[in-house]
């Protein structure tokens, strides 16, 4: 715990706020005099216990005017009532105050992980799931607030009264009330401390299953067409249930234990008490103590209990918050994968040649992906990237992202290593149209606009019509406006496609990577948004990674790549009359489409009235059906 609070006290006490600071220390000066007060009611009360009782035993024993005052009942309840509104004044004054000291310390801390949790690697966040770091985020926040708000609005209060009360004894009474009222403290904060260790573990279990089942709710809603395409609703609610049945007992167990830890609390304060009215009771018969002095003891034991239960909560709240920042302190503390290098420069693009030099990269050191790979991309040029699946295609343009470091050779842009410029600079000269594309549930004009925040209406929507998709955003009712749903779930494939192809449009970087950007698209639109590729990058550096043999033949290069390795290179025509790899990728793809068109065509033909369907190769005439599969497009990959 201390070390959660010397990682928060910078927050708490920032250098750079002077008004921070103030505020601080405003909060324990109104801390200090709200417990004066507080100990003020106890004798307030007893005074007035003691004039309505006539006791001759007042503490100012002389006939003056202050005498008269402490000796009116009438005056003495009104003085307890008052004392009781200043002391609650006080307090939410300065709970008020500290309110912006602690809320600034959460917004930091959760902004500074946020930040962070953007600077680590996509390795990092491809083991884990998105729920359950979320949820990290969520909780670590919340337990920041907590440890702030307890500890400085209620601990440190908490042990201010608890030395006052002692002081108060001591002077009033004699220290055998001093002993007594020690003695309770020590035991129920040592059964608090057994009881509440006992519950973390309760706790952390209750935790984790919530987590779990966040995890779980999310990754089936966020795959809600999966879920329907396979009719596994029931399937996937039972699996949620089952993480709700673990997370139900652990409730259980918690809130069981709960209820246990305050019965031994209060079992313990009310002994405590019991046996210091009973020492007051004992003075007031042999006649040391007032009826008053009994009402105070009574007065100052019930209102120590409060911060005494207020002391056990705290506890229990402040190392269950420290349980859930550590775990977003160990985020912090984890050290990115990927990282500037000290005194690392911008990158300057002059030409944007795109340079692999002997590149070896693999994600477990076991299974290496990329063994020595070396081309060039020159300066305005395109080059093809294509081959089977598990080639490495796509972990290229990774590398060239710098979303992963290589594990060994370089990539230069221009003869400048990339892992010795700044990763913005990097990232702001290259465009990028994935094959899988995913939108912010917002405007399509904000995910438009997301590739160059400062550019204009103008410039979105001539984006957009490059892209070939304004004249669809303009058929919908709200235009630019219309919201695209989580992860642009209201949009087609190719809508969303099209949106990412006018994000890089609109951001024009010297360098453009293509992994597939027409993957989606149907072939009379895939040929309108090729041209318009082909446009956007007419004289800026194009690699292209590709499944789809046909959007490629006019590469200026085409690598292919197998098991890692470059297997061929040359032009479209030059592969194909090698007779290699390339060019049996080819044909299957070709035979697949002329399958798919020929299936076509027999489906037309079915449809044409007064006219029997013709029997389908490979079937009986009492089949009517496929004997076997045909082969799809991606077979090659």
């Amino acid at each position: 715990m201390i070390g959660t609070l010397v990682h928060l006290w910078p927050y708490i006490w920032p250098g750079d706020r002077n008004d921070l600071k103030l505020r601080v220390v405003w909060s324990m000066v109104l801390l200090l005099v709200a417990k004066l007060a507080t100990l003020t009611v106890p004798f307030t009360f007893k005074w007035a216990i003691d004039a309505l009782t006539s006791a001759d035993t007042a503490p100012i024993q002389a006939s003056s005017w202050a005498f008269w005052l402490i000796a009116s009942p009438l005056i003495m309840t009104v003085s307890y009532g008052l004392v009781r509104v200043l002391m609650a004044v006080l307090t939410q004054w300065r709970d008020g105050l500290f309110a912006k000291v602690a809320m600034h310390a959460v917004r930091k801390l959760a902004y500074l992980t946020f930040v962070h949790m953007h600077e680590l690697s996509l390795r990092f966040h491809l083991e884990r799931k998105t729920g359950g770091l979320t949820r990290v985020l969520e909780r670590g926040r919340l337990g920041i607030e907590v440890i702030v708000r307890m500890v400085i609005l209620q601990l440190v209060p908490t042990v201010v009264e608890v030395a006052l009360l002692m002081g108060v004894l001591l002077w009033q009474f004699d220290w055998r009330y001093v002993a007594v009222t020690l003695l309770t403290v020590v035991i129920y904060m040592w059964f608090t401390y057994v009881a509440t260790e006992w519950r973390i573990e309760i706790r952390r279990r209750m935790n984790d299953s919530d987590t779990e089942a966040n995890t779980k709710a999310i990754d089936s809603l966020l795959n809600y067409e999966t879920v329907k395409y396979f009719s596994a609703e029931t399937r996937e609610a039972e699996r949620y249930d089952r993480s709700m049945e673990r997370y139900e007992r652990a409730s259980v167990s918690t809130y069981t234990s709960l209820a246990l830890l305050n019965a031994g609390q209060a079992v313990i304060f009310t002994c405590g008490l019991t046996a210091t009215m009973l020492m007051a009771a004992i003075g007031v018969r042999n006649g040391t103590n007032t009826v008053g002095d009994f009402v105070m003891v009574n007065a100052m034991m019930i209102q120590l209990y409060q911060p005494l239960n207020f002391m056990g909560m705290v506890y229990r709240e402040i190392k269950q918050a420290i349980i859930d920042i550590e775990k977003m302190f160990s985020v912090i503390e984890r050290n990115p994968e990927v990282k500037d290098l000290p005194g690392a420069r911008p990158l300057i693009v002059t030409s944007g040649t795109v340079r692999f030099d002997d590149v070896r990269f693999a994600y477990d050191p076991e299974r290496p992906i990329l063994k020595g790979l070396s081309f060039e991309v020159p300066a305005g040029k395109t080059v093809a990237i294509v081959g089977p699946s598990g080639a490495g295609k796509s972990t290229i343009s990774r590398l060239l992202f710098r979303l992963y470091d290589v594990s060994g050779g370089h990539i230069f842009i221009d003869d400048q290593d990339i892992r010795k410029v700044t990763q913005s600079s990097l990232r702001a000269s290259i465009g990028m149209v994935p094959q899988d594309t995913v939108l912010f549930n917002d405007t399509i004009r904000y995910n438009i606009r997301y590739g160059r925040w400062d550019a204009t209406d103008a410039e979105v929507e001539e984006a957009a019509r490059l892209a070939q998709i304004d004249g669809f955003i303009r058929m919908s009712p709200m235009g630019y406006e219309t919201e695209v749903g989580e992860r642009g779930l209201k949009l087609s494939g190719g809508e969303k496609q099209r949106v990412a192809i006018a994000r890089t449009v609109l951001k024009g970087p010297p360098i453009l990577v293509l992994d597939e950007a027409t993957s989606a698209l149907d072939s009379h639109t895939e040929q309108e948004i090729q041209d318009a590729l082909e446009k956007v990058s007419r004289g800026r550096t194009s690699l292209v990674i590709a499944h789809r043999l046909s959007t490629i033949v006019g590469a200026d290069e085409i690598i292919v790549l197998d098991q890692g390795r470059i297997a061929e290179r040359g032009t479209h025509a030059q592969l194909l009359a090698a007779a290699g790899l390339y060019a049996s990728m080819w044909n299957r793809q070709r035979e697949a489409q002329e399958a798919r068109e020929k299936l076509a065509m027999m489906a037309d033909e079915s449809l044409t009235p007064n006219r029997a369907p013709p029997p389908i190769a490979g079937a009986s005439p009492a089949e009517g059906r496929l004997s076997e599969p045909l082969v799809r497009p991606d077979a090659a990959e």
